[in-house]
């Protein structure tokens, strides 16, 4: 077995290198590429529950819980707990996040530019990466 060969390795590399692209995009703001997806989460829609937002993104409540709080203290969204279901707290964007999503998105936009994938490669990248997504994951659920 020749590791260049394997598909797991192509897939961690480009992993890391997506991740350092992003990192350097983000930098400016202040932000972590995990942030920046919960960002996304958010823009996509407001006000949804942590619960919703771990979910969304396959991440635990161990992970998301600090990664919030430091959003939250660096001005990017606030939480509410539920005043129906303490247990339940709800994530909402605030002022700088929104103000901010033009020109974060305009940053990563450029810095995926700047790699010149074209917009047929960007579709059939997201299209086999899907594709892999959903292969890997029906291999998961059978062998649990």
């Amino acid at each position: 077995m020749v590791l260049k060969n394997q598909l797991c390795f192509a897939v961690y590399e480009t992993a890391s290198e997506f991740s350092k692209l992003y990192s350097s995009a983000l930098q400016p703001y202040g932000l972590t590429y995990p942030q920046y997806l919960v960002l996304l989460a958010l823009w996509e829609k407001d006000g949804v529950s942590v619960k919703d937002i771990g979910e969304k993104l396959s991440l635990g409540t161990g992970t998301l819980t600090p990664m919030l709080t430091r959003m939250e203290a660096n001005g990017w969204l606030r939480k509410e707990r539920s005043t129906v279901d303490e247990r339940r707290v709800f994530i909402y964007l605030e002022k700088k996040a929104l103000e901010e999503k033009q020109p974060i998105t305009s940053t990563i936009s450029d810095k995926i530019q700047s790699c010149h994938i074209e917009l047929e490669e960007y579709k059939q990248l997201m299209e086999r990466l899907n594709q892999l997504h959903s292969k890997l994951k029906i291999e998961n659920i059978d062998s649990k």
